[in-house]
């Protein structure tokens, strides 16, 4: 038990380290987690863009259908 007070300092440094571990790893996984919404935002984006193209081509589609039917040219 002698030898408890001599542990003070070296486990004072061991909790310091990590706590800066702990702190940069929150920081780490914040960034990484704000990346990860930025881009399922820039994904959702693109799909609505691409469905609203989509809806496009099908109207222009139906629109040549229709003039085909009546012997227009589309």
């Amino acid at each position: 038990m002698g030898n408890v007070p001599d542990l003070a300092p070296v486990l004072g440094v061991c909790a310091l380290g990590l706590s800066v571990v702990c702190i940069v790893a929150i920081v780490f996984w914040y960034k990484v987690r704000d990346r990860e919404l930025q881009v399922q935002r820039e994904m959702r984006i693109r799909e609505m863009e691409h469905q609203q193209k989509m809806s496009e081509l099908e109207v222009e589609r139906e629109k040549a259908k229709a003039a085909q039917v009546h012997g227009r040219p589309a």
